[in-house]
C-alpha cells in the first residue's frame, strides 16, 4: 500500500469515525500497511472493526493500522475454513506447491467461491474384511445394552473397577462405606462417630486382598495378646534400676 492508496483508505476510515486524514497520515499508514493491498478486503476489515462495539461504551472506536491487518487476515482466513487442495495426477513437488498456493490465494482473495462444507469421507471396509474380523472374534458393532443387567460380563467388571482397594469394601471393623475412610471408636465433639482414620483398618485391608477374615475369638485372642505384650513392656520399664543423678557443685573458680 502507497501513500495515495493510504489516503483513500483513511478517507473510508473518516465516514466511519470522522477523523481528518492529513497527508503525513497517509505515509504513516502506508508504511505500517507497505505488504497489504488496498482492496475490498481492507476495505471490509474496517467495516468490520466499526461493526463491532467497544468494551467501554464511553470510550471512542479509533481503528490503527495493525487492525487492518489483524481483520483483514481473519476474513480471508474464513474463506478458507472449508479449503481441500484438488491435487492432479503425477505432479511433482514443485508443480504441488504452486498449485497449493494458486488455490489457497483464489480462494481467499474472493475469485473463487468459497467451500461450503468439508467433505465427508466416502468408502468403507468390503463385506470380506468385515467377515474375516467377525470369524477372529471381532464385536466392534454390538449394541451397547441399556442397562447392567442385560451383560452379566459388564456388570461383573464394573463391580471389579468399584471394589479396588482398601476403600472399595465396607470396613468390618467400624462399618465404613464403601469410598469412605475407617473411623476410630471414640467419639469426640466434632467427629461424633469417630475420627476419621489415615489408614484403614487391617481387617478391611484384609477384605480387599480376599484374605480369610479372623473370627471374633480370634480377634479377642490377638488383643489380648498385644495387651499382655504391652503390661510385660511396661513391667520390665518398672523393674529396671535408675541409678540416681550425681549432683555435682560447680564452685566459681
Amino acid at each position: 500500500m502507497n501513500p495515495t492508496e493510504a489516503a483513500e483508505l483513511l478517507g473510508h476510515a473518516a465516514a466511519f469515525d470522522n477523523r481528518n486524514p492529513s497527508a503525513a497520515a497517509a505515509v504513516a499508514w502506508a508504511a505500517a500497511l507497505e505488504d497489504v493491498p488496498l482492496d475490498a478486503d481492507a476495505k471490509a476489515a474496517v467495516a468490520m472493526y466499526y461493526r463491532t462495539p467497544p468494551q467501554n461504551p464511553n470510550e471512542r472506536l479509533w481503528i490503527l493500522p495493525h487492525h487492518v491487518r489483524t481483520l483483514r487476515t481473519k476474513i480471508r482466513n474464513e474463506r478458507l475454513e472449508n479449503f481441500q487442495y484438488e491435487p492432479v495426477p503425477d505432479e511433482t513437488v514443485g508443480e504441488y506447491f504452486a498449485r497449493y498456493r494458486g488455490q489457497v490465494q483464489a480462494i481467499a482473495s474472493g475469485r473463487i467461491a468459497t467451500p461450503t462444507g468439508a467433505r465427508a469421507l466416502e468408502g468403507g471396509p468390503s463385506t470380506e474384511f468385515m467377515a474375516e474380523l467377525e470369524a477372529r472374534g471381532w464385536q466392534g458393532n454390538r449394541t451397547v445394552p441399556d442397562s447392567d443387567d442385560e451383560d452379566g460380563e459388564a456388570a461383573e467388571l464394573i463391580d471389579t473397577v468399584r471394589r479396588s482397594g482398601p476403600l472399595g469394601v465396607v470396613c468390618p471393623m467400624c462399618s465404613a462405606e464403601i469410598g469412605h475412610p475407617c473411623k476410630s471408636s471414640h467419639a469426640t465433639k466434632k467427629f461424633p462417630l469417630g475420627r476419621p482414620l489415615t489408614k484403614p483398618h487391617t481387617a478391611r485391608i484384609r477384605e480387599a486382598a480376599g484374605e480369610t477374615q479372623q473370627t471374633a475369638e480370634q480377634r479377642a485372642a490377638e488383643e489380648e495378646r498385644i495387651r499382655a505384650a504391652s503390661a510385660r513392656a511396661l513391667q520390665q520399664l518398672q523393674d529396671q534400676e535408675i541409678p540416681d543423678a550425681e549432683i555435682v557443685n560447680e564452685t566459681a573458680s
